[in-house]
């Protein structure tokens, strides 16, 4: 009898856990859009699929602009941006679409290492913005080495170009004539910065290394620095929200794997890859 309600016992256990354990059918679900936003989708949506086999995710780049777009035209279940949604925009996702931010971080203004370590480690909003209209072309202007400045601009549906331009330029679709080259992932960006002595450029505070150094901004006589700190406090001045774009009425595969990048395990992602987590 002891026996049986040992097998009585072990049999409603079971029982409890597939009862709340949800079962998702076989779907593949698409995220597209920001590289900013990229890493911590793609790395969760691994984890997503080991506890989920039956949920595959694939992740695609190209920008904030594209993962916003993918979503207008119901093209993916997912969209990925690294800014705000542009009033155009919005008014075509308002009624069907939640924006939901998922970690926060800064736009750093980067140099490269021998630019940052022959003087340059702070700058004015004013004097970067000078740069990017062609007006200050040299480093030695800045106190840095005899050396022209490379300046790298982004791609127009890059987010993280949208949240420099307005900040430092006053328009997010501001023109930089003082621009050299025109890059478009975070990774071709940090490259180019990190194989030139001269370069400036726009990333991530994610993407820093040693050959790519995140210059202070000058505010009010106060040299703030891009880290994870500054950003929390409210005191960068170029920071942003992580956004995930998805329809009201996704899949309920597509709804778990929101809530899968807020819970504590996502939100560890977002701390691992170098952002700020929102929980």
């Amino acid at each position: 009898m002891k026996h049986k309600n040992i097998l009585s016992i072990i049999a409603c256990a079971i029982t409890a856990v597939i009862s709340i354990t949800p079962v998702y059918a076989h779907e593949t679900l698409h995220a597209m859009g920001s590289t900013t936003v990229m890493p911590v989708v793609s790395e969760a949506a691994t984890a997503f699929h080991k506890a989920y086999p039956d949920i595959s995710i694939t992740v695609s780049g190209g920008g904030s602009g594209v993962g916003i777009a993918a979503m207008i035209q119901h093209t993916a279940q997912i969209g990925m941006a690294s800014r705000n949604t542009s009033p155009e925009e919005q008014a075509k996702l308002n009624e069907w679409v939640d924006n939901i931010v998922i970690a926060r971080d800064a736009v750093a203004v980067v140099v490269s290492k021998e630019v940052y370590l022959g003087g340059v480690t702070h700058l004015s909003l004013a004097q970067i913005a000078r740069i990017y209209r062609g007006q200050i072309t040299n480093w030695k202007q800045l106190g840095g080495p005899d050396a022209q400045i490379l300046a790298i601009d982004k791609e127009a549906s890059r987010g993280t170009r949208h949240v420099f331009a307005e900040a430092v330029l006053g328009n997010a679709h501001a023109r930089a004539p003082g621009a050299s080259l025109i890059s478009g992932s975070n990774n071709e960006e940090q490259a180019i910065v990190a194989r030139s002595h001269q370069a400036i450029g726009m990333l991530s505070n994610a993407w820093l290394n040693d050959r790519v150094r995140g210059i202070a901004i000058d505010m009010d006589g106060v040299a703030i620095s891009p880290t994870l700190e500054q950003i929390r406090n409210g005191h960068y001045p170029i920071s942003r929200g992580l956004h995930i774009l998805i329809a009201k009425d996704a899949s309920p595969a597509a709804r778990a794997f929101v809530q899968f990048l807020l819970s504590e395990k996502g939100q560890g992602i977002v701390k691992k890859v170098g952002y700020l987590p929102v929980h």
